[in-house]
């Protein structure tokens, strides 16, 4: 009879071939005095990832439990490749790194299941990371140290929304109980309508405990083309945007904010719908926003029909202005 694993690590691959061997090491390098697995889903690939993972699922199959699709369930955004992940969750944690990211710390998962072992008022615990620019080849550390631990907010799970404390979803682990009732109390939130996969969790998971930080940089998360915040697509990229705003307002009213984060809210919401409407103007909104109010200047540009061609420029000035920009910022 098979132990079961106390972490479930829960493992997102699409495309990941030229990364998925590093990602896949970092699990099996992990000591621990717990057993642990790894859900590792394909979804669909199309290049030799799943190839890999048969290969290290043959050589650890106490570790690494693959699942393979023959049709892209992200792709749906109807909740499918969630559903499919969470039906084979086990542990009572589950820790998050997909195919592209990798692990380097061999304890990280130790020292945090001992943390949230030991502090049962904590639902979830992550560390700090470093970048890879995988382009430039070239690590970036990241500035969630100096920013998490001078947190000084006292709404945590608002602050979240507006990154004012920072969580990088290949350092997390939480309780899956937890996170099963918060899915369950909001499905709307968990549908799959907001592209924030993880903001929302983080969020929910908030509002019914403690978070716990580790000063400790465990894992890397890689900046590649791919994307969607790295994308060259300008829509692309201010539909991401406009989702967080959606997300950000619908929160808000569901667990009444204050009024003057509703007014900050509409103001970073309103520019970014009037840029999404301008490459969409068929575009239905999910909240309708005074825009001439809170996005005076994107509004009269709107109304000359100028916003796109100026989105389209800022982005190209902004893209040819990046390589010296990465030259001079040694961390984000």
């Amino acid at each position: 009879m098979s132990t079961t694993p106390l972490v479930s690590i829960r493992c997102l691959v699409y495309n990941h071939e030229p990364y998925l061997r590093q990602c896949l090491e970092g699990f099996v390098m992990q000591k621990t005095n717990f057993p642990f697995e790894a859900i590792v889903h394909d979804d669909a690939s199309t290049d030799g990832s799943a190839a890999i993972i048969r290969e290290y699922a043959e050589k650890y199959p106490d570790i690494i439990k693959p699942i393979y699709e023959t049709e892209n369930q992200y792709s749906k955004r109807d909740g499918s490749l969630r559903r499919i992940m969470d039906e084979r969750m086990r542990g009572k944690y589950v820790a998050i790194c997909e195919g592209d990211d990798y692990w380097i710390d061999p304890l990280k998962l130790q020292k945090q299941v001992d943390f949230l072992e030991a502090n049962p008022e904590y639902v979830m615990s992550h560390t700090s990371i470093k970048y890879y620019f995988h382009n430039q080849k070239r690590f970036v550390a990241s500035r969630d140290i100096q920013i998490n631990k001078a947190y000084k907010g006292t709404d945590q799970a608002i602050d979240i929304l507006f990154s004012n404390y920072r969580i990088q979803t290949v350092s997390v682990i939480y309780r899956r109980n937890v996170a099963e009732s918060v899915r369950r109390f909001d499905t709307f939130l968990f549908s799959g309508r907001f592209l924030q996969g993880d903001t929302q969790l983080w969020y929910s998971l908030c509002r019914c405990g403690k978070i716990h930080f580790l000063p400790e940089v465990t894992a890397v998360y890689r900046k590649n083309d791919g994307s969607v915040t790295a994308t060259k697509n300008v829509k692309k990229r201010v539909r991401f945007m406009l989702s967080f705003g959606e997300l950000r307002m619908y929160l808000a009213q569901r667990d009444h904010f204050p009024s003057e984060i509703q007014e900050r809210i509409k103001r970073i919401y309103a520019p970014v719908l009037l840029a999404y409407e301008a490459f969409n103007p068929n575009f239905k909104p999910l909240y309708e926003v005074d825009t001439k109010t809170y996005a005076d200047k994107y509004y009269y540009l709107n109304r000359m029909h100028l916003l796109k061609p100026y989105l389209i420029g800022f982005s190209f000035l902004k893209e040819h202005l990046r390589p010296l920009r990465n030259r001079l910022v040694r961390s984000i």
